[in-house]
């Protein structure tokens, strides 16, 4: 494998931070169904939307199911489950792996332990989604960014569970809704839900299948790649606010979108930080909702950022 930076260690990643098997054919296949079927989606969605079948209703559907899912990726799946950034009551782990499984982007383990691993060689040599894979350059770069946003999702190399997610595997109702099996009905509810509750709401088939088509495809297809946005643009462009020895960057324009994950610079920084936007106008939401859920007494043994542990990580700003 080939970096981009010049003289950056690049150590090989062990044979053990891989399965002992490479992924399934069928896993593969959904990869490409869940991928594919919602870009195909957002083609459809032009004449959709141009003529008829788009509304208050379904934008309020749509984008309390991207709330839903995408808080269930960046305060689940991300700074609770990879990064134990706080303690929360199993209830409230449950919802959050449901909700992030409902995201499409895999069942909670297996999100972890490649994004763990990412941390452990990010931007070297066994990370499995650094833009910087095929060297600098427009060539290489482009092909890196591509690889980093949706190509490696398409490797037959799996992360090893065992080796980085030994927490998760011991924890029954995690490991149980890590299942191929139990996560196929995760993903139904994410297609169903949103359908179901734009019937309700309007009453008649019609809204429930307009409601059905934005809040279910339309608005996977949003989610995946403002996350994937996460793995590509926030390794390559943005600020370096805060020292770091890879690429990562705050990219402030994603913020919001990405409910705070484009502070990522901060986020290598300081990985168990519960709190990703640290300085002055730095908006992070999912930060917020992890503080509600603490006013509420459902989580506790918060990590919010340390004042001197920042202070000691930012980068000296020249004169």
């Amino acid at each position: 494998m080939r970096l981009g930076s010049a003289g950056m260690a690049s150590p090989s990643a062990a044979p053990r931070d891989l399965a002992a098997q490479p992924v399934p054919w069928f896993e593969r296949l959904l990869v490409v169904l869940f991928v594919v079927v919602p870009f195909l989606a957002v083609l459809a969605a032009v004449p959709f939307a141009w003529g008829w079948g788009l509304g208050w209703r379904d934008v309020a559907v749509a984008a309390a199911m991207y709330l839903i899912t995408g808080f269930g990726v960046t305060v689940g799946y991300h700074r609770h489950f990879t990064h134990r950034s706080f303690q929360a009551d199993t209830w409230l782990r449950v919802v959050l792996a449901i909700a992030g499984g409902m995201s499409l982007q895999g069942p909670v383990i297996r999100w972890v332990a490649d994004h763990r691993r990412h941390h452990k060689y990010a931007d070297r040599e066994g990370d499995p989604h650094s833009p910087w894979r095929f060297g600098p350059g427009f060539a290489g770069l482009a092909r890196g960014l591509f690889h980093a946003h949706v190509g490696w999702l398409f490797s037959p190399e799996r992360t090893s569970r065992r080796r980085f997610c030994p927490d998760l595997l011991a924890d029954r109702p995690i490991r149980f809704l890590s299942h191929n099996l139990t996560y196929v009905p995760v993903v139904l509810l994410s297609i169903a839900l949103p359908a179901l509750a734009g019937g309700l709401w309007g009453g008649s088939w019609q809204a429930a299948l307009t409601a059905g088509f934005w809040g279910g495809p339309v608005r996977i297809f949003v989610l995946h790649h403002v996350t994937w946005s996460i793995n590509s643009v926030c390794h390559t462009f943005g600020k370096e606010e805060f020292s770091v020895r890879d690429r990562s960057r705050n990219v402030r324009w994603l913020a919001v979108v990405s409910l705070g994950e484009a502070w990522h610079n901060l986020h290598h920084a300081d990985p168990t930080c519960a709190r990703h936007g640290v300085l002055p106008g730095q908006v992070d939401p999912s930060a917020r909702l992890i503080w509600l859920f603490e006013r509420a007494g459902w989580v506790r043994d918060v990590r919010w950022p340390d004042p001197d542990r920042i202070a000691a990580r930012r980068v000296a700003r020249s004169a």
